[in-house]
């Protein structure tokens, strides 16, 4: 089963709305996935699951047992200040090291409302993920000008609906 992590805890994120959109891609190519958003960690995490305190918060190990049985993941990451989301940081150091991970592999869909299409955030976490010994897929989407791209929640630019088809087909045979 493909996790896809929605990487923002922003409610009523267009990540989660691209997330869901992936969900149905998959599906529609017959393969099983899975939602976790970024918005339902505990909002303590950061002081009662990391570090001294790892393995003590119960609802952030729900969270890291979903990443740690995964084999595969989608991350829809938005473009926060030239790079990624600070939680997304935060919930990959709270991860086990090095074995969450390594020898997995991921696809990346980076978000923006500029011009950039997420590429700096890609290209951090790209960094990330190769330390941990992630495989990350070479297609990484980078969707521009996001909100002018979508209507009723959905994708409607034709070229980010055929990139994101291809790219879940690949992560499916990768």
């Amino acid at each position: 089963m493909i996790k896809i992590i929605v990487s923002t805890n922003r409610g009523q994120s267009i990540s989660r709305k691209i997330a869901i959109q992936y969900q149905q891609t998959l599906a529609s190519l017959g393969s099983a996935s899975e939602i976790l958003d970024l918005r339902d960690l505990p909002h303590d995490f950061l002081f009662s699951a990391l570090y001294e305190n790892n393995g003590k918060n119960e609802n952030y190990n729900t969270f890291h047992n979903l990443v740690k049985t995964g084999e595969k993941f989608v991350f829809v990451v938005p473009e926060y200040n030239g790079s990624f989301p600070g939680v997304l940081k935060a919930f990959i150091d709270g991860m086990t090291y090095p074995n969450t991970f390594k020898n997995k592999k991921c696809a990346l869909l980076g978000l923006s409302s500029g011009i950039g299409g997420g590429s700096s955030a890609l290209s951090h976490l790209t960094d990330i993920f190769h330390y941990l010994g992630m495989h990350v897929h070479p297609l990484k989407l980078k969707f521009a000008k996001i909100e002018e791209n979508m209507s009723d929640n959905l994708l409607t630019n034709r070229l980010y609906i055929e990139l994101l088809q291809t790219q879940a087909e690949m992560l499916i045979k990768y």
